[in-house]
C-alpha cells in the first residue's frame, strides 16, 4: 500500500491524505480546504492532485472546513462513496459546509461584478449551496471505540481527539496478503487542560502515525486562566479605551470557549457591564449543536451544568443574526466587545468588522488563535502597519492583541503526551501533517529524542510506498 500527502503539507490547512491499497482501494482521511494562502489560495482548491471518481471511501476527522471544506467537490466531481464521522460531526459539517458556499457564492458575484466591468470571463466558485446539501446523503454515522468496516480488509475506529465536539484521531487495520498494518491519523489533537472537552484519549500501537503538528514548537500558557486574559482585554479596550473589543474567532469551538470563559466571569461577578455581541449566524447554530452533546464535555463543566444549565449564556450576550443588525454595529458608539467569524479574519462579517475599525486607536484588535501567515490575522499579528481589505489599503491604528493560549490544538506537550501510549521501538515512520516546516523541523528533533527514528514531513503531493 502507498499514502500520498495532497493537503496540510507542510502547512497548517487543506488536510487530505490517500491512502491506496494493493487491490486498488483508495480510502480519502479528510478531504479539508486550503485558507488563507495568499493568491494560491484558489487555485491549491480546484486541483485535488487525485480523481475524486476514483477515490472509494472516505473517513473525516472533523467538522472544521480546514478538514472537511471540499467535500462538496469531491461529490461533484465523481465521488460516490460512504463518507464516515462520529454524530457531533455530521451536524457540525453540514452547518459549515452550507455556510462556505453561501460564502463562496457571494464572493463570487462581488469578484463577477468587477471582472464583468473590465471585459473579463465568469468565475464558478468552488461549490454551491445545492452541491453542499448533495453531502449528507454521504455521511455515516459512528461512534467512538467502535471498530468499523471501511473496505474490504479494512477496518477503522474513532477515539476522541479532544479538539472540539466530535473531533477524532483515526485508526485503520489493514491486512494485506494475510499480514495486518495498523496506522493511526491524529486529525487534529485538542489539549489534555481544555476548559470545556475531555482530553484526548489513548489509542493501539500503531506501525504508522500521520499526526498534526501546528504548535510543535511552542508551549502553552498555563500561568494565567483565559477568563483573566479575556477580562484584563475588555478592561483595556471597552473601560479605559471606550472602545470596541473585535475578536475574530471560529464557530465552532473557539466561539463556545470565549462565552463560556465569558459566563465563568459573570458567575465570579467580575463581568464587566457592557454589551456583548455574537455576530455570526453559524456561530450561533454551531453553539447549538455544541450544547446538544454534553456527554462529550469534561467533568468540570458537567458539573458546572448542575446549577446552569446554560453555561454559554450570561448577561449583556445578544446574538446578531439579520446582515442589516451587523451593519448597524459600526454605527453604535460605546465600549462593546464583538466574537465574530472567522477566526483568521479572512472571510465571514468579522472582516466587514475590522475593515470599520481598524484605523480607530480606541479599538481593538483580539485574536484568539493560530492565523495562517499570509491570512489577514496573520498579517495583522505579524505587525504589518498597513493591509488591504476588500481591496481597500487601510492603515493600522487598532492596537492588535492575542491570546495564543487559548488554542483547541495541543502544544507539543499535549502532543508528546497523546504519543506516550506508544512505544517508539515499533513506530515504523511517524509522518508530520498539519504545520509550518519550521515548526515540524523543531518538533521533528524532540520526537528522535522520544525514540521515534523515522520521522517525515511531506511535500505536497508527496506518495511513499507502506512496507
Amino acid at each position: 500500500m502507498k499514502i500520498a500527502f495532497h493537503g496540510a503539507a507542510r502547512t497548517v490547512t487543506g488536510s487530505k491524505h490517500l491512502l491506496t491499497l494493493k487491490n486498488g482501494t483508495r480510502i480519502l482521511l479528510d478531504c479539508g480546504m486550503f485558507q488563507g494562502m495568499g493568491k494560491e489560495t484558489d487555485m491549491l482548491n480546484r486541483e485535488f492532485g487525485f480523481d475524486p471518481a476514483e477515490v472509494d471511501v472516505m473517513i473525516l476527522s472533523h467538522a472544521h472546513i480546514d478538514h472537511s471544506g471540499l467535500i462538496p467537490r469531491l461529490v461533484a466531481e465523481g465521488f460516490k462513496g460512504k463518507i464516515f464521522c462520529t454524530p457531533a460531526t455530521k451536524d457540525l459539517t453540514m452547518v459549515l459546509l452550507k455556510d462556505s458556499a453561501e460564502i463562496q457564492e457571494d464572493d463570487i458575484k462581488y469578484k463577477n461584478k468587477r471582472r464583468a466591468s473590465e471585459g473579463m470571463s465568469y468565475l464558478k466558485p468552488l461549490y454551491t449551496t445545492e452541491d453542499a446539501e448533495k453531502v449528507t446523503e454521504h455521511l455515516l454515522e459512528r461512534q467512538y471505540g467502535e471498530w468499523f468496516d471501511v473496505a474490504e480488509g479494512v477496518q477503522a475506529m474513532y477515539t476522541d481527539a479532544g479538539h472540539i465536539i466530535g473531533s477524532a484521531s483515526v485508526h485503520l487495520r489493514v491486512i494485506e496478503n494475510g499480514k495486518r498494518t495498523n496506522i493511526t491519523f491524529s486529525g487534529d489533537l485538542g489539549r489534555y487542560r481544555d476548559a470545556i472537552l475531555k482530553s484526548p484519549e489513548n489509542f493501539p500501537q500503531a506501525d504508522y502515525i500521520i499526526m498534526e503538528s501546528t504548535y510543535g514548537n511552542s508551549l502553552h500558557d498555563h500561568t494565567v486562566t483565559t477568563p483573566d486574559m479575556l477580562l484584563r482585554w475588555i478592561e483595556k479596550a471597552c473601560l479605559q479605551r471606550k472602545g470596541k473589543l473585535i475578536m475574530p474567532a471560529f464557530s465552532v469551538g473557539r466561539t463556545q470557549e470565549l462565552l463560556y470563559a465569558l459566563n465563568q466571569l459573570e458567575v465570579e461577578n467580575r463581568l464587566p457591564d457592557i454589551d456583548y455581541f455574537v455576530d455570526s449566524p453559524l456561530s450561533v447554530e454551531a453553539t447549538e449543536i455544541v450544547k446538544r452533546y454534553p456527554a462529550y464535555f469534561n467533568k468540570t463543566i458537567q458539573r458546572l451544568m448542575e446549577t446552569d444549565n446554560d453555561p454559554f449564556g450570561f448577561k449583556g450576550l445578544r446574538y446578531i443574526k439579520t446582515v442589516e443588525q451587523s451593519k448597524a454595529l459600526n454605527f453604535q458608539n460605546g465600549p462593546m466587545a464583538i466574537i465574530s467569524a472567522s477566526g483568521m479574519a479572512d472571510a465571514g462579517r468579522v472582516k466587514h468588522h475590522i475593515s470599520n475599525n481598524i484605523e480607530n486607536s480606541r479599538n481593538t484588535i483580539l485574536f484568539t488563535g493560530y492565523c495562517e501567515p499570509r491570512s489577514l490575522g496573520g498579517r495583522l499579528m505579524n505587525g504589518d502597519k498597513e493591509v488591504s481589505i476588500y481591496g481597500i489599503q487601510h492603515e493600522v491604528h487598532a492596537e492588535i492583541g492575542s491570546i495564543r493560549s487559548m488554542s483547541a490544538h495541543g502544544d507539543y506537550e499535549d502532543m508528546s503526551q497523546w504519543l506516550s501510549c506508544q512505544d517508539p521501538n515499533q513506530v515504523k515512520k511517524l509522518f508530520l501533517v498539519h504545520g509550518e516546516y519550521e515548526v515540524q523541523q523543531d518538533f521533528k528533533k524532540r520526537l528522535i529524542k522520544k525514540g521515534f527514528v523515522d520521522v517525515e514531513i511531506p511535500e505536497q503531493h508527496f506518495e511513499i510506498g507502506l512496507e
